[in-house]
């Protein structure tokens, strides 16, 4: 694998090689599953350990120095910092305005989005205003992926797991991609949303709550899981029930978010203009979404579809009680499924959660994500970003294939769901650790 990501790192034009570097990655998510797979086979030691920590840090040290070519963000992050520097709120701005093209990487102009204001929360956005290069928020988010690796094994040490099975992170090459390659800011959401499942299982339900909500601020997924957070809050007073499981954590949860949008309310209603214009105007690699909008759906009906079906995998997080920690792999990976984007680096937002619950086709699903890469030949060329169905046929239909055997498996065994994977037991029980 370093290898892999050794050869990577030196080409100086990555954007007109994508199906090789689509190759190159596929080959490192094979040599991936082989050691998931051994780790969880195996009994392993401390030099086992120390190669997994050492080769996660050698991944992202050998991509670092790479440009990012096979997403334009970067560079618009550095727009939004440089227009926040110059003190304009960047929920009412955009790159195609009058006088501020001079914003932009004159190497790099931005062609996505050119007329939205940004849709990143306040969390990103202080994030971006801080740092001022694309080399610097390359550092920043692989610094934030590898803190997000440390509290991996925090967790993995509280629920008494092996340490070794960080690997499904460590080594997980749309990871080492989307932040030491791309620069994606979805690691410092990651890494607040570990944060909250950490206090959360040491009982310190308030500080999670804030941790959510600033996991929210970072990138908006993780909203989802408010309601299994909110699960979490238990009173033994009936009279106080109501305000100690429902009031409590939402006044906490609501609190941070609105202290973390006091520095842009001058926008106004702008505040969601940006958001709003990605949904309308944007579709990628999406499988689900597609299917039902493909059934003779207008966007819009396929969205409330699609916002319906995720609203049933919430209420099934629930009432299953399912543990946040299990809820963050189901909802996150449900989410991206049928969410109308689905960008390669999105699917880094369950990964860090396959080292509790190693759901094989999960594993796979992430793996494969490397192929929602293929549109940027034609964009390079200036083409529209479009995605090839039998490319998407390729990444999908052997990931939902497993999910469905396996959900015909699960139903005549009676074992749990399995889009959010076995619970893997503690080594030094024998017995099921996750609470």
């Amino acid at each position: 694998m370093a290898a892999i990501f050794y050869h990577l790192g030196r080409q100086p034009a990555l954007k007109e090689h994508v199906p090789e570097f689509v190759a190159y990655s596929l080959l490192a998510g094979a040599l991936y599953a082989v050691a998931v797979y051994l780790v969880e086979q195996s009994r392993l030691g401390l030099p086992a350990l120390l190669i997994i920590l050492g080769g996660a840090l050698l991944f992202r040290f050998l991509l670092l120095g790479v440009e990012p070519q096979l997403s334009d963000d970067a560079y618009r992050y550095q727009w939004e910092g440089r227009v926040q520097r110059a003190h304009l709120n960047p929920y009412t701005v955009y790159p195609a305005m009058p006088d501020l093209r001079k914003f932009e990487d004159p190497k790099h102009p931005l062609r996505t989005g050119p007329t939205t204001p940004t849709l990143y929360p306040p969390l990103t956005e202080a994030a971006l205003a801080w740092v001022k290069s694309v080399p610097g928020y390359k550092r920043l988010f692989t610094v934030l992926d590898l803190l997000s690796l440390g509290v991996l094994l925090l967790l993995l040490a509280a629920l008494k797991q092996p340490l070794h099975r960080s690997v499904a992170y460590a080594w997980n090459p749309t990871v080492v991609v989307s932040f030491a390659m791309g620069g994606h800011h979805d690691s410092l959401a990651i890494l607040a949303l570990l944060v909250a499942n950490l206090l959360i299982i040491t009982h310190r339900r308030a500080l999670s709550m804030a941790f959510l909500a600033a996991a929210f601020l970072a990138k908006l997924y993780p909203l989802v899981l408010l309601p299994v957070f909110i699960t979490r809050f238990k009173e033994t007073s009936a009279r106080r029930r109501l305000a100690a499981t429902v009031l409590a954590p939402l006044g906490i949860f609501g609190g941070v978010v609105l202290l973390g949008y006091v520095p842009y309310l001058g926008a106004g209603r702008r505040l969601l203009r940006g958001a709003s214009d990605y949904a309308a105007g944007w579709e990628a690699n999406d499988s689900v979404f597609r299917l039902i909008l493909h059934a003779g759906n207008s966007k819009a009906q396929a969205e409330l579809v699609a916002a319906a079906l995720l609203a049933g995998l919430v209420v099934y997080a629930v009432k299953s009680r399912m543990t946040p920690l299990r809820a963050s792999l189901f909802l996150t990976a449900g989410l991206v499924l049928l969410s109308p984007d689905a960008f390669p680096w999105y699917f880094t937002w369950s990964i860090p959660f396959l080292c509790f619950y190693p759901s094989a086709p999960w594993l796979l699903a992430s793996v494969v994500a490397v192929l929602g890469y293929t549109p940027v030949v034609a964009y390079a060329a200036g083409l529209p970003y479009r995605d090839s169905p039998w490319v998407l046929a390729l990444e999908y239909l052997p990931v939902y294939a497993w999910l469905g055997v396996e959900t015909l498996f699960a139903k005549t065994s009676g074992s749990a769901a399995l889009l959010c994977g076995k619970a893997s037991p503690s080594r030094t029980t024998g017995k099921n650790n996750q609470k």
